[in-house]
């Protein structure tokens, strides 16, 4: 079960003064699942705009109704093997973003497997959070007891010319959970009615 406090505690970086975002990447794919471009830069490079725009769509990942839109998976030790959807995330977030051959077989395995009646794009982010200790009353002591490194993908619905909508699914790797990065968990998003969607 995901906590929703954990959620709360990344989410509330999410703002373009507060977040530590290193990089985007991304793809378009048309309805026939091809790509139609790809993008990859440094996050803080954006104009504030951009910026403000992608941290939204970000958001809806990890500020989704906590274990109803989105909820926790844990690999089985035979899905973490050579080849597997495992070890491609852990490459992408081990890297940042950095490996674009990487990037193409993600949005390759995306294209494939999701279906839409619709042109859609595909937005992946990467960020590294110093998770501060905290006292047993909540209180921020400053320190950072880990740094809590990680992706966060979000399918979007193309509503004109390369704009997105709202995401449609998603999800955020590895989970944070008991404020700590689970490396064998994976917090999967899907749209659904959700008063929490920001």
């Amino acid at each position: 079960m995901l906590n929703r406090e954990d959620m709360m505690e990344l989410t509330r970086r999410m703002t373009p003064s507060r977040t530590s975002f290193t990089r985007i990447a991304g793809a378009y794919i048309d309805k026939d699942g091809c790509i139609d471009g790809t993008f990859n830069t440094n996050f803080l490079n954006l104009p504030f705009r951009e910026r403000e725009k992608n941290l939204r769509i970000a958001k809806t990942i990890p500020y989704a109704k906590t274990n109803v839109n989105l909820r926790d998976h844990k690999f089985t030790k035979s899905s973490m093997g050579p080849g597997s959807m495992w070890q491609l995330l852990r490459g992408i977030q081990t890297c940042g973003l950095k490996n674009d051959e990487l990037m193409e077989l993600f949005y390759d395995v995306v294209a494939e497997q999701y279906k839409s009646d619709k042109d859609y794009a595909i937005f992946v982010f990467h960020d590294c959070y110093d998770v501060p200790v905290k006292a047993a009353d909540h209180e921020r002591l400053g320190e950072s007891e880990e740094v809590y490194d990680y992706i966060i993908c979000a399918i979007c619905p193309l509503e004109g010319e390369y704009e997105p909508g709202k995401p449609e699914c998603g999800f955020l790797f590895p989970s944070f959970v008991e404020r700590s990065s689970d490396i064998n968990r994976i917090a999967v998003y899907r749209m659904g009615k959700d008063k929490n969607n920001p």
